[in-house]
């Protein structure tokens, strides 16, 4: 090995590394900052509606017991998810849903936050309808998601509405495309289109 290529491969071996460290470290960080949050606020909540289930400590706060708050957003998840399964609590679901979606000024924000994690998961998934299409030139292609199929209400009869996904966000651009400048990506999943859009395209696809 040269002298004067250990600099170069230490620089290689560096990326690489942070390469692999960099997603694991950010997940880890951005879990462990949302439950430190909430074992933060827990306990003065806590303390506040049950005086005496918490005690203090010695500087006169609510005693904090760390993971607590990991442990009840997850058993409360659970719960909800499991009871929102019954016919009846189904049904006091929707008629929470209708009310604030018929309230003026909250039914921007609430059916805005639904509508983008139900596009997302959930039985009402939107983006299941990977695509690639062409909107700058002909030759070159983006991959996307159709999200309506006909756009009628729009005038536009040959249409299709199509998000496509920024790399590295959640943000994303609508547009209105004709049908013949979109493809449907039939050879991997949706959720693996998406995952190779977010990641810039650096996301290795298995072959089915």
């Amino acid at each position: 090995m040269k002298i004067q290529s250990i600099p170069g491969k230490l620089f290689k071996y560096f990326l690489q590394g942070l390469i692999i460290l960099a997603p694991i470290t950010i997940t880890i960080y951005a879990v462990y900052a949302l439950f430190s949050w909430i074992d933060n606020i827990l306990p003065n909540l806590i303390h506040n509606l049950f005086p005496s289930f918490i005690g203090l400590d010695q500087d006169g706060l609510p005693k904090k017991f760390p993971g607590l708050g990991f442990i009840i957003v997850i058993v409360l998840v659970l719960i909800v998810g499991y009871v929102s399964s019954s016919f009846i609590v189904s049904r006091l679901v929707d008629l929470f849903d209708n009310i604030l979606e018929k309230t003026p000024g909250i039914k921007i924000l609430y059916s805005t936050i639904k509508d983008f994690i139900e596009a997302f998961a959930g039985n009402k998934r939107k983006f299941d309808k990977a695509v690639l299409v062409s909107i700058e030139a002909p030759d070159i292609w983006r991959v996307g998601f159709i999200t309506q199929e006909e756009l009628l209400q729009f005038g536009l009869e040959e249409y299709v509405s199509v998000y496509i996904p920024q790399s590295y966000a959640f943000a994303g651009h609508l547009y209105f495309v004709k049908k013949e400048r979109v493809r449907i990506i039939t050879d991997i999943s949706s959720t693996d289109a998406m995952k190779f859009a977010i990641s810039g395209g650096v996301t290795e696809i298995d072959e089915g």
